[in-house]
């Protein structure tokens, strides 16, 4: 199915020369002067190597007919990750590879989908937000609520992250997946 390259997401499984890509990441850019352009970089499913293109964005490119199946994470295997289809119960191992950075935002039971292409995942699409808990931060600084400043902080899964002066150790925040962004404060 032909698309254009300003459509292209994250996740997405593309033809590229003969070959199976998984998007890592695509960016598109709108010069003032000259041709919008949109970079594209990817992963050979075949043998993991790292592509990077750049079309023009209104330029059509193929994406590979995969199937999005929900599946449930359940543990780590070494470097394998299983997951489980809840309709059939059907296991499924994917690699570390697939999974990639993405990994330190699995939680027990979380809902994902999976890209499969001839029975095999060949990438993972998570939640857009999960919840964590703060293990580590700075105290909060009292009368430093109102500056747009921010401090680190260490998530329960290890993750660095910035957050507003107010929150402290022990809160619950919600982190964008993407790219491990403070969103809000949980409200649980």
């Amino acid at each position: 199915m032909k698309v254009i390259a300003s459509s292209v997401r994250k996740g997405n499984i593309l033809e590229v020369d003969g070959h199976l890509c998984v998007v890592l990441s695509a960016e598109s850019f709108f010069p003032g002067k000259g041709t919008p352009t949109t970079q594209i970089d990817m992963r050979r499913i075949a043998d993991g190597v790292k592509v990077s293109q750049r079309y023009k964005t209104t330029e059509q490119v193929e994406r590979a007919f995969v199937e999005d199946i929900d599946h449930s994470y359940l543990y780590q295997d070494g470097e394998s990750y299983i997951f489980m289809n809840p309709e059939s119960f059907e296991q499924l191992t994917v690699s570390g590879d697939v999974v990639g950075d993405q990994a330190v935002y699995l939680q027990e039971g979380m809902g994902v989908k999976l890209s499969i292409y001839e029975g095999n995942a060949v990438a993972i699409e998570l939640p857009a937000r999960v919840t964590l808990e703060i293990v580590e931060t700075e105290p909060t600084v009292k009368g430093q609520t109102a500056s747009s400043s921010y401090k680190p902080a260490i998530l329960s899964n290890g993750v660095r992250v910035m957050v507003p002066p107010h929150i402290s150790t022990g809160t619950r925040i919600v982190v964008q997946t993407e790219d491990g962004s403070y969103v809000e404060r949980a409200k649980d």
